[in-house]
């Protein structure tokens, strides 16, 4: 009796910590994408909120996929954000000028769990572009990552440099 209720306690104390683990992660991504005020620069880094991932062991230790001025992290495990999965998380860098059209900045691929409703919001404040009903597996494919994908309701949240610099129109 007393050894079925240790594990059930370490049970639920391991998924209380996982939780928490991941409201902080959620957070720290949330920071990546949010504007200084009255500027167009981020207030978070997208770097860091990779490597609390990272530490977290959600995404490889590297990318899965780099492209361009993008490395692609894979989710390993489910995480949540903003009520939805976050299955990829984008960064976009630059350390040598190799070319044009390098947009500093982070993006995240979403399935989508109800509404989209809070994405619309965290875009809108945050200028941010977000794509509805992406073709996820079409999407992996055209970075060269080969990955079986579940069909489902999947969506993109932008957060890059020209993303804040557009007009608002």
């Amino acid at each position: 009796m007393k050894r079925a209720l240790a594990c059930t306690l370490l049970v639920a104390c391991s998924a209380l910590a996982y939780a928490a683990d991941t409201v902080s992660l959620e957070r720290g991504l949330l920071h990546a994408m949010q504007l200084k005020k009255g500027t167009t620069e981020r207030t978070g880094t997208s770097g860091q909120a990779i490597r609390a991932y990272q530490h977290a062991g959600l995404v490889s230790k590297t990318p899965r996929q780099r492209f361009d001025y993008t490395d692609y992290y894979l989710l390993d495990k489910p995480a949540p954000f903003m009520g939805h999965e976050l299955v990829l998380i984008e960064e976009e860098y630059i350390d040598k000028y190799i070319g044009c059209c390098v947009s500093p900045g982070v993006g995240i691929t979403l399935k989508v769990h109800g509404s989209i409703k809070k994405l619309q919001q965290l875009a809108r404040a945050s200028r941010c572009t977000l794509t509805d009903h992406i073709d996820f597996a079409h999407y992996l494919r055209e970075v060269a990552i080969k990955n079986k994908v579940p069909k489902a309701h999947y969506a993109s949240l932008s957060c890059r440099e020209r993303d804040a610099e557009r007009d608002e129109s």
